[in-house]
């Protein structure tokens, strides 16, 4: 029997593996700018081999990969007649996979997200988006998913409208911020408010994903940990923020021996800018140990990120079989069959 989110977040830590838009672009299969999922429908066997890939490395949820898939970012891209089959696509893929887990049948996760045109001045555009957050909801609905993620929000009360849909199909409520660069949320809110006012109103997880590393967004964590009486999630991107450049959105490269395209290293240049694996796997302790209970990574974050982050509280993944093991290494194992005139050699190699 497949336990519910809530189920398993009362029983331990929930791992969740987001990042198929960066992935799926490195793979080849997505535009960078526009940045919209038709892979769902264009390529659908890509979008399955990604999600599996994210389920195999220890995701406890497999999220349809909607974000971005709503009425604007159709319009703009001028295909909004594919928006229903693109969203409905994408959540029977994602149900598909989740049904391949080998142990217990994974979670479905419906997917909202930022629309770019909520504007706290503007009580058209709350309309606006408050019907485009509703018929992505009922889809999500009508397709069986467990639960709604909803996330990337940098605006308290858009996260609010989100919520607000989500309730009213009777779905459980993940809903995440992603914060700035001031620090802040735009509408004048501070993150750890922001998520005590939705936890409040029902919203089963609050946190923050995406636009800041572990090294930005972990103070931020324990802001929200401490004002939170509920669950909370902690989902940043696997790059090296810093206190002086807190988002990947102007992240500098100055080893960049070129000329790069755009002003910033966002969103195609940051490959030099990873964290590694096993910075992921400490920061995922200390997510863990003071109290997080939805933990993951999310644009950049590779299956082999998600797996070490995973290992690091204690999950054992489906492919844990494959993680790494030096013990045969020609240069740096501890086999004693090795030949011992290349292992001498390892710190000459």
């Amino acid at each position: 029997m497949k336990r519910s989110l809530e189920q398993r977040l009362q029983e331990g830590t929930v791992i969740v593996g987001e990042g198929y838009l960066f992935e799926l672009e490195r793979r080849g299969y997505l535009q960078a700018g526009s940045f919209v999922p038709e892979v769902a429908l264009d390529n659908p066997e890509v979008l399955k081999q990604a999600y599996r890939d994210y389920m195999n490395a220890g995701s406890d949820v497999v999220l349809a990969f909607t974000y971005n898939a709503h009425r604007e970012k159709m319009r703009i891209i001028g295909k909004e007649e594919l928006l229903e089959p693109l969203n409905r696509h994408a959540i029977r893929l994602a149900k598909e996979v989740a049904k391949e887990h080998p142990i217990e049948e994974a979670l479905v996760a419906g997917n909202i997200s930022n629309t770019n045109i909520f504007d706290p001045e503007d009580p058209a555009s709350k309309d606006a988006v408050r019907n485009m957050f509703a018929e992505m909801v009922a889809w999500c609905k009508e397709e069986g998913v467990d639960f709604i993620n909803g996330e990337t929000f940098y605006y308290y009360e858009e996260a609010r409208i989100a919520l607000e849909e989500i309730q009213k199909q009777d779905l459980p409520a993940v809903i995440t911020f992603a914060m700035m660069g001031e620090n802040i949320l735009r509408d004048g809110y501070t993150v750890e408010e922001g998520c005590r006012l939705l936890s409040e109103k029902g919203a089963l997880v609050v946190g923050m994903n995406c636009f800041r590393g572990p090294n930005t967004m972990q103070p931020y964590l324990e802001k929200i940990r401490e004002n939170v009486n509920g669950y909370v999630a902690g989902l940043p991107i696997p790059y090296r923020t810093t206190d002086e450049h807190p988002t990947f959105f102007n992240l500098p490269d100055g080893g960049c021996s070129c000329h790069l395209p755009l002003e910033t290293t966002f969103p195609t240049a940051l490959d030099p800018l990873y964290h590694n694996r096993y910075e992921l796997a400490e920061w995922a302790k200390q997510a863990k140990d003071i109290g997080l209970n939805y933990i993951g990574l999310c644009c950049g974050a590779s299956p082999a990120m998600l797996r070490a982050v995973a290992e690091a509280v204690g999950v054992e993944a489906i492919n844990s079989k494959y993680s790494p093991d030096m013990e045969k290494h020609f240069l740096f194992g501890k086999d004693e069959t090795l030949k011992k005139h290349n292992v001498a050699y390892r710190t000459k190699a």
